[in-house]
């Protein structure tokens, strides 16, 4: 059976795996604060359908309270340890299964296992965070092994604490001029994949949202990381298939076994 994976923009996904739908970082807006969806329509109604939906860390642009009231009642949504504490917005969402997770826990939605795993990216709720939570990558263990990483930067455990893998969905660039500590551009990227060799891998994380009245700044970080990932995933993990998919497109990937 094959998984089959769309972008909706920025990191939200939808993993489809063994009739389970499996929603990554929500984020249905036009506008979030200083930010606008520059490229891409919003997702449709359809797009808000899941059995979980998975939020990798507190920022704003990752758990958007808003997206996530849209979810259908008894969605599972799984969101890093503290989250409630740190988010009030989300204790209102009593329509949702939430569950808190840390590296390591497993959860079992349908016919699908959810495992949580570290990533390098600050947890905090910005800007005024004072509780921390873990920022987490996530990988779905199904038919497929579909890696969801979140946001996070390279570090020297990554291969070892996310496993092996069929699918990679990796950031590739974010929704500003320059990339802080603990993200992971283009190059950064392929160096991961080199590291975690999947099958398959899609950019995410690139050419949707842009502050506002900076079209003009350093307009390449919003349309290049795409296609400078596939360039340089070619160069440095030629055994892995790489599907670029413009918004709202999807890939089918047969899975071996």
């Amino acid at each position: 059976m094959p998984v089959e994976i769309t972008w909706w923009g920025h990191a939200t996904c939808t993993v489809a795996d063994s009739d389970t739908r499996v929603l990554t970082d929500p984020l249905f807006a036009q506008r979030l604060a200083h930010l606008r969806r520059r490229r891409g329509a919003l997702p449709p109604p359809a797009a808000w359908h899941a059995d979980v939906a998975l939020v990798s860390h507190l920022h704003a642009d990752h758990l958007h309270v808003p997206s996530l009231e849209r979810l259908a009642e008894g969605t599972h949504l799984l969101v890093p340890r503290g989250a409630r504490q740190a988010v009030p917005g989300l204790r209102r969402l009593t329509h949702l299964r939430v569950t808190e997770v840390t590296p390591g826990d497993r959860v079992t939605v349908g016919d699908v296992v959810i495992r949580a795993v570290p990533a390098r990216h600050d947890g905090r709720r910005l800007p005024v965070g004072r509780h921390r939570s873990p920022a987490l990558g996530y990988v779905v263990e199904g038919e497929a092994r579909t890696y969801f990483a979140g946001d996070t930067g390279l570090f020297d455990d990554m291969a070892k604490e996310v496993g092996r893998v069929d699918v990679a969905l990796l950031p590739v660039g974010g929704w500003g001029p320059y990339l802080g500590e603990g993200h992971l551009d283009a190059g950064r990227a392929a160096q991961a994949l080199a590291r975690l060799a999947p099958r398959s891998a899609v950019p995410v994380h690139y050419g949707t949202y842009w502050p506002i009245g900076m079209d003009a700044v350093r307009p390449h970080e919003f349309h290049a990381p795409g296609d400078e990932f596939v360039r340089l995933a070619a160069e440095r993990a030629p055994e892995v298939a790489v599907h670029r998919l413009g918004h709202g497109e999807s890939v089918r990937l047969e899975v071996a076994r």
